[in-house]
């Protein structure tokens, strides 16, 4: 093999690897700060949140009989004055907020 086809390989090789990666990093899962920060979004629609928390592990989830990869968080409000704790799922693989319960 002469040199300019082990160069002219190794170039389209990089090249093949490089677009690889960019298509892997758009379709990576949502990271933790990008679910907390898309919650806060969704919660804020309907009023100011105080505070909020996300478990780094997703954890796996049952749904209306359907299996999630999900992360755990919570947001406090201050509602009339008193603080109200909301606990919500964010899907791994969409970033959409899977459910929300208000805990004591």
């Amino acid at each position: 093999m002469s040199v300019k086809r082990v160069v002219f390989a190794a170039g389209i090789g990089a090249v093949i690897g490089y677009m690889a990666k960019q298509q892997f990093d758009n379709y990576q899962s949502v990271t933790p700060e990008k679910a907390l920060k898309h919650a806060k979004e969704t919660f804020k629609k309907q009023g100011p949140i105080s505070g909020s928390w996300i478990y780094m592990k997703p954890e796996e989830i049952e749904k209306d009989g359907l299996l999630y990869n999900a992360y755990r968080g919570g947001v406090t409000r201050t509602i009339d004055g008193e603080n109200k704790q909301y606990e919500f799922h964010v899907d791994v693989d969409t970033g959409a907020v899977l459910g929300a319960t208000q805990t004591a």
